[in-house]
This record gives C-alpha cells, sequence and structure tokens, in this order.
C-alpha cells in the first residue's frame, strides 16, 4: 500500500489536500499537524468523519514542527514498508501577521521545513513536494504578465522571504544530501473551512451583514490574482506524484519546479462582486491604496502554469464554478465566519 506522509493537514490548503487524496486514492496518509496556528481537529474529523470510510486510512500525528520528529514517529510515519510521498504543507501563511510580527513568523516557517526535510533524510521518500507560492518571485509589472518557472526569486514581505528561505534550505537538501525534491507554487487557494482572515471568507461576511468591503487598489490600479481551489491544487499535486520521478543532482542543475495556477486572472474588485452576486446581496466597496495600507503588498502577481498543462494536467473544476460552490459551502455554514 502506498504511504504518504502530509504536514498542515488541519490547515486550510492541508485538509483540502487529505480530503482529495483519500477521495482519488486507496494511499493511507498520516497527516500531522501541530494546531498551533491555524490548523484545527475540525477540518480534520470534517473529512475523516464525512463518510467513515477513511478512518482505517488515516493516521492523525500531532507534531510542532519547529521540533525534530522523534524515533517512535519516525516509526509511525514509515509504517511497516517506508515511507512512499512527503508532501510539506505546513507554513505560517498570512501576509499581514507576517509583517506585524516577522521574527517569529520566518523563525517558525525556517524550522518547519529544516525538520521536514531532515525527516526526508532519514526516510528517504520516492518524492518530497514542497509546497510553495507566487509570492516568492514577487510583483509582475503589468496585470497580464505572468512569471515562469525558475524567475528570480524577489520576496516582497516577510512572508513572502520566509517561503523563499524553505525553498532555498530544500534546493540545498537536493543538492547535498539528495532528497528528491519537486517544488510547487501555486497562487491564491480558495475553498471551504478558510479561515475568516483570508479574501474570501472576510468578503462573505462583510456583504452578508451589508457592511463595506476593502478592496486593494485605487481607481485606475485594482490588484488581481489567479485563484485556484485547493481541491484542485491538491488534484495537481497528486498529477505530479503519479507522473513525475523527481531529478537528482548531478543529473540535472535544479530539482523539479512547477507552477500551478489558474488561467484565469481576476481582479479584486471584480472577484468581490462574483462573491456579492453569489451571496445574492448587493455589494458596498471602497478602494484602498494598497501601497499606504500594507507595505510589502504586491498589486499584481502572475504565475505561468504551462510546464503542468504541458504534461496534460488541468483543473478539474472552473473557476468561476469552485467560487460559486465555496460561497454558498460558506453560507451554509456560518461558524466557518466566526474566526
Amino acid at each position: 500500500m502506498t504511504r504518504l506522509f502530509l504536514t498542515g493537514a488541519g490547515g486550510f490548503a492541508g485538509h483540502h489536500f487529505l480530503d482529495h487524496t483519500l477521495d482519488t486514492t486507496e494511499w493511507d496518509v498520516v497527516a500531522s499537524d501541530s494546531f498551533r496556528h491555524r490548523g484545527t481537529c475540525n477540518r480534520i474529523t470534517d473529512v475523516t468523519d464525512r463518510t467513515g470510510r477513511v478512518r482505517s486510512r488515516t493516521t492523525i500525528l500531532t507534531h510542532d514542527l519547529r521540533a525534530p520528529f522523534s524515533l517512535q514517529e519516525q516509526d509511525i510515519i514509515a509504517g511497516a514498508d517506508g515511507l512512499d510521498y512527503l508532501v510539506a504543507l505546513a507554513s505560517e501563511s498570512h501576509v499581514d501577521r507576517s509583517i506585524t510580527d516577522p521574527v517569529p513568523f520566518v523563525e517558525n516557517n525556517v524550522s518547519v521545513i529544516l525538520n521536514t526535510l531532515e525527516l526526508a533524510r532519514v526516510l528517504r521518500p520516492k518524492a518530497v513536494i514542497v509546497i510553495s507560492t507566487d509570492e516568492v518571485y514577487g510583483p509582475v509589472m503589468g496585470p497580464h504578465d505572468a512569471h515562469s518557472e525558475w524567475e528570480p526569486i524577489l520576496p516582497s514581505n516577510p512572508y513572502a522571504a520566509s517561503k523563499a528561505a524553505q525553498e532555498a534550505i530544500a534546493i540545498s537538501y537536493w543538492r547535498t544530501y539528495g532528497v528528491p525534491v519537486i517544488i510547487t507554487n501555486t497562487m491564491n487557494l480558495i475553498g471551504e473551512r478558510q479561515h475568516p482572515e483570508k479574501f474570501i471568507p472576510k468578503a462573505i461576511r462583510a456583504v452578508l451583514a451589508g457592511e463595506i468591503v476593502t478592496v486593494h487598489g485605487t481607481l485606475h490600479d485594482v490588484g488581481s490574482r489567479h485563484y485556484l481551489h485547493a481541491r484542485n491544487m491538491a488534484d495537481a499535486v497528486l498529477f505530479l506524484l503519479r507522473n513525475v520521478n523527481p531529478v537528482l543532482w548531478p543529473d540535472a542543475p535544479s530539482p523539479n519546479r512547477f507552477n500551478i495556477a489558474s488561467p484565469d486572472r481576476i481582479s479584486n474588485l471584480t472577484l468581490a462582486q462574483m462573491i456579492a452576486d453569489a451571496v445574492g446581496k448587493p455589494l458596498r466597496y471602497r478602494l484602498q491604496d494598497f501601497h499606504s495600507a500594507r507595505p510589502g503588498h504586491d498589486p499584481h502577481y502572475g504565475l505561468n502554469p504551462g510546464l503542468i498543462h504541458a504534461l496534460g494536467w488541468k483543473a478539474p473544476v472552473p473557476f468561476a464554478e469552485s467560487l460559486v460552490r465555496t460561497v454558498r459551502w460558506t453560507v451554509a455554514h456560518p461558524e466557518w465566519l466566526a474566526g
């Protein structure tokens, strides 16, 4: 039986990856989280209790990745026949909190990847996928530009810098120790059970209450992003695990790297209007200049996902459909808007 270890399983992206893996494979999954930050038991139990079909294939491991794994934990993760895959999703991810209190934020994300990669050195899985972000590249110059893989790394804020540091450490382990790293860069994720500090649940809550939604941008330059449902991201990662054998040094000068993104670029204001339409209430909004309101904020991000598309992957659910599903599910489950 294929065995996968997932870090950050109680987080937003992590629990969607757990859900999608259990839905679409027969793999055994060891799901780890510290439950210190935004990871919650409720997300995991929503996944594993939904039908009762998956508890026998899921092992929950509570572990703080600021510390190394014990020998007993290593045995749990490896199981009887060894570990096949490791997906590293655990990270602090909120830009505003990284700006407000950068030192513990960056220290956490560096410790997380170091202890994850140390585990990989011991257990030697076939592939280690390090989930990173578009923000390591910094902004694109225009609203129609997009970064390709291996463009210069120019992070604009401490969160982006901490993810760039994770990538650099992973590359060093790839070259020095032969850890079979694959890096993925993903744009803004949406989906059910997202923390209300993020834009989409925050906007849903405001629209429901008839309050004003703050949109980063100016009259002549509204910010834009590519948005991707977290289940689509999970599908792409599983596709890579099934279809890509990681290159190793010295056969290649750098590890495999793939951008995972929706082809749809959406302005922040358009997104707010789409949310209001799905809620069924009018949008009240104000534009806020991103430069003065949020130092280190990048108005436009863009990723070119052509490399993974050329391998045959495409998002199973289009953006507009996944957004409507997310909004309607969230309205029907207001407990996830409470914060």
